[in-house]
């Protein structure tokens, strides 16, 4: 599990400086990447599904992400999008392609269904962050418009 989170750590970070993130938040994006990857690894070991571990895990780098891009002021993508890098099925579609040149439609139609499932799981998992951030937003307006605060 350690050269899992290692090396999920490094790809992070690494497509951080791919997409041209500032400096200062390379550890950041590695970081985010790492405890996704930590998550989705530690729920398929103890069995759970990959494509429920995968929404779980999107969901956490989306909270991460957001909690991050408050604190150091830089834009949610940097974080969102290096975060997710581990999580993204590429072994998987590109097997599934590879069924589909051999003509082996039968396992290249599980596998591009099963990838279309991660990805969508993914992508469900960053709304939900996203969503929940919002209500946290609009609660916490509520009660201060309750108390006679001013707005932020």
């Amino acid at each position: 599990m350690f050269e899992q989170v290692v090396t999920s750590f490094i790809a992070s970070a690494a497509f951080g400086v791919l997409f041209n993130a500032p400096k200062q938040s390379l550890i950041k994006c590695g970081l985010v990447g790492m405890i996704g990857w930590g998550l989705y690894y530690g729920l398929v070991e103890i069995e759970y599904d990959s494509i429920f571990a995968t929404l779980v895990a999107a969901f956490v780098v989306g909270i991460i992400s957001q909690f991050f891009a408050k604190r150091y002021k830089m834009p949610i993508i940097i974080f969102t999008i290096a975060g997710i890098i581990p999580l993204v099925p590429g072994g998987l579609s590109y097997d599934a392609m590879k069924h589909f040149v051999e003509n082996d439609y039968n396992v290249a139609v599980q596998l591009a269904a099963k990838v279309c499932m991660l990805a969508g799981a993914i992508a469900m998992g960053i709304i939900f962050a996203e969503v929940m951030n919002q209500l946290m937003i609009k609660y916490n307006r509520r009660k201060q418009s309750e108390k006679g605060a001013p707005l932020k």
